[in-house]
């Protein structure tokens, strides 16, 4: 009997550690399965991630090779300016302006390459020929190519009502560049010719724009001089198509840097300043900001504005692609929208 119990209850004990065992070993069992799968095929993962990494290096090398079509397409055709914007950067190192044949040649090649939209601009575009010679770019651009949209970018002190009656028939877009709504202001930035008040000249284009069935859009540069300015009223009373804000960028070799012809850097604002100009008037809705970041699609490398290859001697494709133009980026900024005047259905 004493021998008997304790031989029963070892019994017992082992009965039940096996019964243990037995539990331990089924959950393990999954786990080495895993286990050897994942040791298998760490080789074939390792594979499978090199071909991914191929193929995308190999889209993007398609993607790279593929023709960038120049849909909207800026033609600074001239760098002299009557005003002196202490952080333009398009400065006056050069007064030369194609011959207005060879202009429309390359024009011509750029609309057979998908340009939709041209916009002129400089320097001051209306200062070469008293504006005639942008007149007849604008009219072949429209009548002769046939572009959806034809716009210039101006200071507007040397605009004419004349040009309006000559030429405004082919102008979808005027843009006028105004930093601010007080005089002292764009003197001080720069904008001053004289007795002439800008806001003045402002405000008499938009007239003539709407007297002529051109629509009328505003460019505004934000630097440490108006970067604190409320412009909602004014905007609002001038009723732009487009509001361009620009945060005020340096480039080297134009307006900053040994070899520039401005020193921009007492305009610079920090990007919390001009995210708080944004804020100030976030209720404009035609509003279109332009942060530095999103300037940086045009071949700034080193902070620099480097020129391309003339298209008239390499071709478009060619000279697009030494540009460095950003094609996501432009479209990301919002480079595309409704730009034909006949598609803006104003009401006059």
């Amino acid at each position: 009997m004493w021998v008997l119990m304790p031989l029963a209850f070892a019994g017992m004990l082992l009965k039940a550690f096996r019964q243990q065992l037995s539990s331990l070993w089924s959950a393990l069992v999954p786990l080495f399965s895993f286990l050897r799968t994942f040791w298998l095929a760490g080789p074939q993962r390792k594979q499978q991630q090199q071909q991914h990494k191929e193929s995308q290096a190999e889209n993007q090398k398609v993607e790279d090779d593929l023709p960038i079509t120049p849909t909207s397409v800026n033609y600074h055709f001239t760098r002299q300016c009557n005003y002196k914007c202490g952080f333009c950067f398009h400065t006056a190192k050069t007064s030369f302006v194609l011959p207005l044949a060879e202009a429309k040649r390359g024009l011509l090649w750029l609309k057979d390459a998908g340009m939709e939209k041209i916009n002129f601009s400089g320097g001051e575009p209306f200062i070469h020929d008293r504006g005639e010679y942008l007149g007849e770019l604008v009219k072949f651009c429209k009548v002769d190519l046939q572009l959806p949209s034809v716009s210039i970018v101006s200071n507007g002190s040397l605009i004419r009502e004349n040009w309006f009656q000559r030429y405004g028939d082919y102008l979808d877009i005027l843009a006028i560049s105004c930093d601010s709504f007080n005089e002292e202001v764009n003197v001080l930035i720069g904008r001053g010719q004289g007795k002439k008040n800008h806001v003045e000249t402002l405000q008499r284009l938009r007239r003539w724009c709407r007297d002529y069935r051109v629509a009328f859009k505003i460019n505004s540069v934000i630097n440490r001089f108006n970067v604190d300015e409320d412009m909602n009223e004014q905007i609002r009373a001038l009723n732009p198509v487009r509001w361009k804000v620009f945060q005020c960028l340096l480039i080297d070799g134009e307006n900053s840097g040994d070899d520039a012809l401005r020193e921009a850097e007492r305009f610079v604002i920090s990007d919390e300043e001009f995210d708080g100009f944004l804020d100030r008037h976030k209720e404009i809705s035609c509003l279109v900001p332009e942060s530095n970041q999103k300037m940086r699609f045009l071949n700034c490398k080193n902070g620099r504005k480097d020129p391309s290859k003339s298209i008239l001697d390499v071709g478009v494709e060619a000279a697009i692609k030494c540009s460095g133009f950003d094609e996501k980026m432009f479209l990301k900024r919002g480079g595309k929208y409704m730009w034909s005047k006949a598609d803006l259905q104003l009401e006059w």
